[in-house]
């Protein structure tokens, strides 16, 4: 009976098992179905798709690109408001965008293949200069005013004011008296670029002279008010060749535009500095001597990393003396490392281009002696042993070409005789300023140098342009004078 129960009960559970099985079995029947069906009826309902896009074009700017899109209608007509554009590019990083921003201001449009490789030196030394400047800025004006409020006392607030005010016109007048040296800043741009920065620290130290003898105030004001406009002349008369230098194509208004920005920049930081600095009271002798001298070095290290294409009388005395102890022109780039800054347009020179016959010449032999010698060329060239000087006199007749060539026999001259010289020093172990040319000697010495005038202008001339020399003689600052033929009538 026993073995009965449990068979009956094992054969219960089992039915009850199948019956649960058919029924889960069942269920999952009914999900599948279920599933299909909402499947099929998704399928066969319409999906919100989003509108058709439509690209219409692509652009690229400053290397990055995107592509513009317009969004269409069913009928396929483009939708109103719907032409925009998409970057093909991910967002740039903050820092990233920053750096763009800050490229826009400083640098010119395309940079660096806008600009010759100069340009970055330049700019370098000339934020410095501008970083020094600014800071010194700060000294001086509080030097003034200190010095004018020393005599308030003595004074009236109206006097005080035409103090100032005599003192801006003084300057503004020797701005005037100096702008007429106009040409000269296209003949000797850097050494006057470079004098007028040290004009301008004359004027700043004048000015700070003020502290110390506030009763002279307005003398000494003019005075330093009238070198710092002089500096000014310089600066505004230097930029623009200078700028004109390191732009390639006609990019001059931006590449200006950038470094003026640059120099305004960087004399903010100088003056934000300097305030900060002027809260300790600071010694004012050294503070000043510290800053004038990185302004003066800044300024020196600025003109010097000018590269220009012209050939003045520095740079073509730099390359006529390479060519002729070496064979070869300089390039561009050491030709204006190699000429000389300190070399100021107020200063003698040794080869004097276009002057008169009565600089030239001693005595009238001298002049009869050495004509023959250039009857075929529109110029004479001759030394002066009482001036210790080269002379190149310019006929009526001489056009570009021939300037150039007087200069560059004026040049072969003087480094005959300045060989001449030394060896006669070390012989005679005497200075070259006591050793004496007879005329014979001169004769035979400008005759040698018709020769070889004769044979290497040319090759120089080919060898310069090969280098990317400009070759004009409109910066050799020619004198006005020209000898013409003797009229009998």
């Amino acid at each position: 009976m026993g073995g009965i129960g449990i068979g009956i009960g094992i054969g219960s559970n089992m039915k009850q098992s199948a019956k649960s099985s058919s029924s889960m079995t069942a269920s999952q029947d009914i999900l599948v179905r279920e599933t299909l069906r909402m499947s099929a009826n998704l399928a066969s309902t319409p999906l919100l798709q989003a509108p058709p896009v439509t690209i219409i074009c692509c652009e690229e700017i400053d290397g990055r690109r995107w592509k513009y899109v317009a969004e269409t209608d069913v009928c396929g007509q483009f939708k109103k408001n719907s032409f925009r554009p998409l970057s093909l590019q991910t967002p740039q990083a903050p820092l990233d965008e920053l750096l763009a921003f800050v490229r826009s201001y400083v640098v010119p449009e395309g940079f660096p293949l806008s600009v010759t490789p100069s340009y970055v030196p330049y700019m370098s030394w000339r934020a410095l200069k501008h970083f020094f400047g600014g800071a010194m800025g700060v000294f001086t004006t509080q030097t003034l005013l200190s010095s004018v409020g020393v005599s308030r006392n003595r004074a009236t607030p109206g006097a005080v004011a035409i103090n100032w005010i005599l003192k801006d016109g003084a300057g503004r007048v020797g701005k005037m008296l100096f702008a007429r040296q106009g040409k000269k800043f296209d003949y000797d741009l850097k050494q006057l670029r470079f004098a007028g920065d040290l004009l301008m620290e004359l004027g700043a130290g004048v000015e700070l002279a003020t502290a110390a003898v506030p009763h002279l105030f307005l003398p000494l004001a003019c005075a330093a008010n009238v070198l710092k406009n002089v500096a000014a002349v310089t600066s505004t008369s230097t930029r623009t060749p200078i700028y004109k230098a390191f732009a390639k194509g006609e990019n001059i208004g931006d590449v200006t535009a950038k470094g003026e920005c640059v120099g305004n920049i960087a004399d903010l930081l100088g003056t934000g500095l300097s305030i900060l600095i002027a809260k300790r009271n600071p010694s004012l002798v050294t503070t000043f001597s510290l800053l004038s001298c990185g302004y003066i070095l800044s300024s020196y290290r600025e003109v010097k990393s000018v590269v220009l294409h012209t050939l003045n009388c520095g740079r073509f005395s730099v390359a006529v003396e390479s060519f002729l102890k070496t064979g070869r022109v300089p390039t561009l780039q050491e030709g204006n490392m190699d000429e000389n800054i300190f070399s100021f347009p107020w200063k003698d020179r040794p080869v004097v281009l276009g002057s008169r016959i009565k600089e030239a010449f001693q005595d009238p032999s001298a002049y009869v002696a050495v004509e023959p010698l250039f009857d075929r060329e529109k110029y004479i060239v001759t030394y002066n042993p009482s001036k210790h000087k080269v002379y190149a006199v310019l006929k009526e007749q001489a056009q570009s070409d021939d300037i150039l060539k007087a200069a560059f026999h004026a040049h072969v001259l003087f480094s005959l005789i300045k060989s001449s010289n030394d060896s006669k020093a070390t012989s005679s172990e005497v200075h070259n300023s006591n050793v004496t040319h007879s005329v014979t000697d001169i004769e035979a010495c400008i005759a040698d140098t018709c020769k070889i005038v004769a044979n290497s202008y040319g090759l120089f001339k080919n060898k310069a342009k090969e280098q990317g020399w400009t070759m004009s003689e409109s910066l050799l600052n020619p004198g006005r004078a020209r000898l013409y033929p003797v009229d009998n009538r």
